[in-house]
């Protein structure tokens, strides 16, 4: 597939963080430093940018509320990774997050312990000690080349030849200067949940812990090979794809990166429009659209004990199946906060 840096990091997952945890807890990393790679566009390439981005429904936004009738769903679009602007983010959420009676989010603490738990008695999920076959898929100089990335994110060519395609793309979409924040960082999900916890507002997890050991099924091992090796190619711009999308998440533009990653797709060697249109409905099915509508019916089950507070990643919120259209074709009406 041809998904890319920008599109791999806005497909984060708190699980993932969890999962990173594992390797990275006590690595220290530098300040990231990178530079809006939207921003050094030319003028016609931002313009065809924007206006496919804001084709989509619910394109911009962050931050929503649906009512319908005497019920209210408060609605968070998150950006996983810690960040100080997540201070003022907290300042404008944390009123309604105390009228609500529950929190939902992608992944709780319970789901998290669980995760790792389950991978501490069976690693075959995200390692096999026999080798993944990565070693002999790629070409030695990717081979190389991958091993020195992941080398940089801590983790030893013994390990990287036993760690399954899948993780090794989610290592790749973060910069090793933003591991450490990744692992024990307070993005606004981790923020939220300690708010709520404070306040004995019960968290409730919107998909099983094991979600993210089975979202890359669909995918042919050439597949994933091929996601890894086109992240490769933007490995330089590590930092700078990181910058790019915290940048669109806090200008209230979420749905901006995918649509950038689409279009870093398209100029990638051997690309093809057909190919990368089908490679992203793909990943896009996978990745969003699909659990989207499996947290509906979970949030409005929700719903009966009082407001609810839903936080999940912002690439969640637009398109025709995000969770903002779904909410209004079950009749809530949306509006922004």
């Amino acid at each position: 597939m041809s998904q890319t840096r920008g599109l791999a990091t806005m497909c984060i997952r708190p699980f993932i963080l969890a999962l990173i945890s594992l390797f990275v807890l006590t690595t220290a990393h530098a300040q990231c430093l990178g530079e809006n790679l939207i921003a050094a566009l030319s003028k016609d390439e931002k313009a065809a940018l924007y206006t496919s981005t804001h084709a989509e429904p619910f394109a911009t936004g962050n931050f929503w509320l649906a009512t319908r009738g005497e019920q209210t769903v408060y609605i968070a679009g998150t950006f996983h990774l810690d960040d100080p602007r997540h201070d003022a983010v907290m300042s404008v959420l944390a009123p309604h997050l105390a009228q609500s009676k529950t929190l939902m989010t992608e992944a709780g603490p319970e789901e998290e312990a669980a995760l790792q738990a389950h991978l501490a008695s069976d690693p075959s999920a995200m390692m096999d000690p026999a080798g993944s076959g990565l070693a002999t898929a790629l070409p030695p100089q990717e081979w190389e080349a991958l091993t020195a990335a992941l080398l940089r994110r801590g983790i030893p060519s013994s390990i990287a030849q036993t760690l399954r395609p899948w993780f090794v793309s989610m290592m790749l979409s973060i910069p090793p200067c933003a591991l450490q924040m990744a692992a024990t960082g307070q993005g606004l999900d981790k923020r939220l949940i300690a708010a709520a916890q404070a306040q004995s507002i019960p968290v409730k997890a919107l998909e099983p812990f094991d979600t993210i050991l089975t979202l890359f099924d669909g995918m042919t091992a050439e597949e994933q090979t091929t996601m890894i090796r086109n992240n490769l190619q933007v490995e330089p711009q590590a930092e700078d794809f990181l910058a790019t999308t915290a940048d669109s998440y806090f200008d209230g533009e979420g749905r901006l990166i995918w649509e950038f990653s689409r279009h870093i797709a398209l100029g990638l060697p051997g690309a093809t429009p057909a190919q990368t249109e089908a490679d992203f409905a793909k990943a896009e099915a996978a990745l969003m659209t699909d659990r989207n509508r499996a947290w509906i019916p979970r949030i409005l089950g929700a719903l009966q004990d009082g407001p609810v507070f839903a936080a999940f990643g912002a690439l969640h919120l637009s398109g025709e199946a995000g969770v903002l259209a779904l909410l209004d074709a079950e009749g809530f009406t949306l509006e922004p906060l």
